[in-house]
């Protein structure tokens, strides 16, 4: 029996898709074991996921409709949209106008969405029939034994995941000029119903496209053709290239920061395993380089006494909350030090929930800058004290500027989560499964109080190596081929485990001893 049964009576076709054993699974599902069966909608990960692919999938067969010349490229996302480009055509309004009727009458259509499995021997004849690429990236998967594709009336492409089962799933979206491309807007999952107000987010949108930029010209911007440049030795450039931009983007803001005369505190901030200690390290060199010595301070010694801790919604201490940190004492320390007095500073505790003092004492100098990276930094109550003209603000993430394909973009999350789960379990004491389970959390507290902060960024440096993955893979796969679908973070792990699935593998002996990188694989010459 189909899965849809259980979810027959769901008329406003609500439920996307569902799970079986922790594995994220089509309505067209069978088995004969119904109750154990769970419905996924918007307002989950997996459900966002799907809801997405199947919006992006109507968008790409209206496009094929009215412009069947077009080329398509998937971006990135920014506030619950999808940018795309033509890469061949000018974007006008009149084109955005055809697809969006072009997609609304295909959902109102209803059209069955089918996945179309083929050994790899038919797929070769089918794609030497039909002369396409799309989807061709699994031929090479040596993984996998067969080729799939979603089949809609006469329109066919390849999509990563589970897909809604018909067009009808998707009834809401937007789909609006934007710059140099369009946005494809989708609801989100606090706010199902309804498609929220876009937040403009510039800053962000210009340092990925100048990453994009940049990796189009080397010519490596999917899977394919990053696998393409391994196969044929040039691993080794790759690295070197992707590493040399690092330094200058670093160095960049380094300038930066020295024209702008009065910086006195350099603040960063950004969501977890974005690489930012060994950022901080390696901007601190290009500083002295300069002329200027950084002074690093750790946020985390100002916690407030262990008493004074905020409390979430389930009485547990929040220690990402802003009011966990002693603020008056935070300001204090770092007004007393720019007007060069000395102060001691302290030491948290974690374990008695108190600061010590222990004699460390410092003092500023003329030629000396503070450096505090923190979850908080972005946002200027952290240091209501400080004239903002003595602040200097960076926001850095891992912005993944890869895609699967044309259609299939690798979520920046994703990056995220993958380094993660590499450096805890290196050196932390973590397996995958402890990372997973606390990764909702984490994500919650980046969208509370890092994302609505980051335009306020004087720069943003994008701490993404076109080569990562390809290192990353061989530490991840074994850490989440241990965790079996009894867990409920199965569906995640299979994504991530089938995503590697992809990748050539690269050695770990190119990597310079100060990549980012090294911050999550080990060997770094810093203190990380």
């Amino acid at each position: 029996m189909k899965a849809l049964e259980k979810f027959k009576q769901d008329n406003e076709k609500k439920i996307l898709a569902c799970k079986y054993e922790n594995e994220v699974r089509s309505l067209e599902y069978e088995t004969n074991n119904l109750e154990r069966v769970e419905p996924i909608d918007i307002t989950t990960r997996d459900g966002r996921r799907v809801y997405q692919r199947g919006i992006l999938y109507i968008m790409s067969m209206a496009f094929n409709r009215v412009y069947p010349k077009a080329l398509i490229t998937v971006n990135c996302q920014l506030s619950n949209s999808i940018y795309c480009s033509v890469d061949n055509m000018k974007v006008t309004n009149e084109m955005i106008t055809n697809i969006r009727e072009e997609m609304q009458d295909i959902i109102n259509k209803d059209l069955p969405i089918k996945k179309i499995e083929m050994t790899k021997e038919e797929a070769e004849k089918f794609y030497q029939k039909e002369k396409t690429l799309r989807g061709r990236l699994q031929l090479d998967n040596k993984y996998k034994s067969n080729v799939s594709l979603y089949f809609c009336e006469n329109y066919y492409n390849y999509y990563y995941g589970v897909m809604p089962i018909s067009t009808g799933y998707m009834k809401l979206f937007e789909i609006i000029k934007y710059h140099d491309g369009f946005l494809l807007r989708y609801p989100d999952k606090r706010t199902p119903n309804k498609i929220d107000k876009y937040i403009e987010t510039k800053k962000l949108l210009h340092t990925l496209e100048e990453y994009e930029d940049i990796h189009s010209v080397l010519d490596i911007n999917t899977i394919y053709k990053l696998n393409k440049k391994i196969q044929e030795g040039k691993e080794k450039e790759l690295i070197l290239l992707a590493e040399a931009l690092h330094e200058k983007k670093i160095s960049d803001i380094a300038d930066k920061i020295v024209r702008r005369k009065g910086v006195k505190i350099i603040l960063i901030a950004g969501p977890s395993s974005s690489g930012k200690t060994t950022f901080a390290q390696r901007l601190g060199i290009q500083l002295k380089l300069n002329g200027i010595k950084p002074i690093t301070i750790s946020v985390d010694n100002y916690f407030v006494e262990r008493k004074d801790t905020p409390r979430d919604e389930n009485g547990k201490y929040d220690f990402e909350r802003l009011e966990a940190i002693d603020l008056e004492l935070f300001n204090d320390h770092l007004s007393k030090l720019l007007k060069g007095k000395e102060v001691e500073l302290p030491i948290f505790d974690f374990k008695t929930g108190t600061k010590i003092y222990n004699g460390n004492k410092i003092k500023m100098r003329n030629n000396e800058v503070l450096v505090i990276e923190g979850i908080h930094c972005l946002n200027d109550k952290l240091t209501e004290a400080i004239p903002n003209e003595q602040k200097y603000k960076i926001y850095i993430s891992a912005l993944t500027v890869l895609n699967i394909d044309y259609y299939n973009r690798i979520s920046t999350t994703d990056t995220r989560l993958l380094r993660r789960i590499v450096r805890d379990n290196n050196f932390r004491g973590y397996d995958a499964l402890n990372t997973l389970q606390n990764w909702d959390m984490v994500n919650r507290g980046e969208e509370k109080y890092i994302f609505p902060f980051q335009e306020d960024a004087d720069s943003m440096f994008n701490t993404s190596l076109i080569y990562e993955i390809s290192v990353l893979k061989k530490y991840a796969m074994p850490l989440l081929k241990a965790i079996d679908n009894t867990h409920p973070e199965y569906s995640e792990v299979k994504s991530l485990y089938e995503l590697l699935k992809y990748f050539d593998d690269i050695g770990d002996e190119f990597i310079p001893k100060n990549s980012l990188l090294r911050e999550f694989i080990g060997g770094s010459i810093f203190n990380v």
